[in-house]
Order: C-alpha cells, then structure tokens, then sequence
C-alpha cells in the first residue's frame, strides 16, 4: 500500500527561475538605486562649470590689478580714452578709479576679448591711511558673471618714490 501511494502523488518540481513578484520588487530596487546615482552624478555635473568660472573671475582680477599697480602713484594728465572701454592712455592709478563694464571685458585698447563675454568689472581706487602712511591707496577690483557670486579682490598700493 505504500508503494501504491507514491506513484498516486505527482512528483514534485524543482524550483527554476524567478516569480513574477520577485521579478517587479527587483526591477523596483535597481531602479530606485538607478535614480540615486543619477541624482548625484546631476549635482555633480552641475557644479562642475563653477570652479572654472570662478578661476576665469581670479584671472581677470589678478591681470587688472597687476596693470594698475604697475601704474605710476602720482596724477598725472592724460589725454582721454578712444572708447569707453580703453585703458591705454591712462598713465597712473588714479585713472582707473570708477571704471566699470558691463557685460564685456575689454584689453587694454579697448577691443572686448569675445571669449569673456558675460563677464563684467568695476574698480574703485580709494586714498587711505595704513599705520600713519597717509599716502597710500586701497585697489578694489569686482569682476562679476550672471549666476556666480562676485569675486573681490583688494591690494594698497603706497607711493614709495616719495
């Protein structure tokens, strides 16, 4: 009789492959974990630009500067620019005080460098005192770009041939 009730039973099956339910929660984990790696690699895309927006701003600022602190101390008369945007007959740093461009930066000449379109920069040169040297002057250089934070950068220039 046990050999009866064993041939009756149907064999059982080994188990291959995935269900369908098993099927959909993995496709749910791959993708919510697709979905989070995107996001970040996103974040990172998107900041990526900034540090060589932010470079470009330091490069105009730092040539800026370096042209007006090679610049004599004393005022001295000078024959006004061609354009707006010209440097090339100022002759001391008191010249670049309140320049500004919107939007363009221009050589020295005043011919604007195409490669630099968007970005702007204003300059105020201030006298000031610093530790009882009343003939010294602070250089204020502001080069800005739509979307990033302006960059500042500051030295004081004495008149030390007097």
């Amino acid at each position: 009789m046990v050999a009866s009730s064993k041939a009756r039973r149907p064999a059982r099956r080994q188990a291959r492959g995935l269900t369908l339910v098993e099927l959909v929660l993995a496709m749910v984990v791959i993708g919510v974990g697709l979905a989070g790696v995107m996001l970040a690699y996103s974040t990172v895309t998107r900041g990526s630009a900034d540090p060589l927006v932010q470079r470009q701003m330091q490069a105009i600022a730092e040539e800026l500067i370096e042209e007006i602190v090679l610049k004599p101390y004393a005022a001295a008369a000078n024959a006004a620019p061609a354009t707006a945007c010209a440097r090339d007959t100022w002759n001391d740093i008191g010249d670049y005080d309140g320049y500004a461009t919107s939007g363009r930066i221009c050589g020295i000449d005043g011919t604007p460098i195409g490669a630099l379109a968007g970005y702007s920069v204003g300059v105020s040169v201030e006298a000031v005192a610093i530790g009882g040297v009343t003939t010294a002057r602070r250089i204020t250089v502001t080069v800005t770009r739509s979307g990033s934070a302006p960059l500042v950068l500051r030295t004081w220039r004495t008149d030390y041939a007097s």
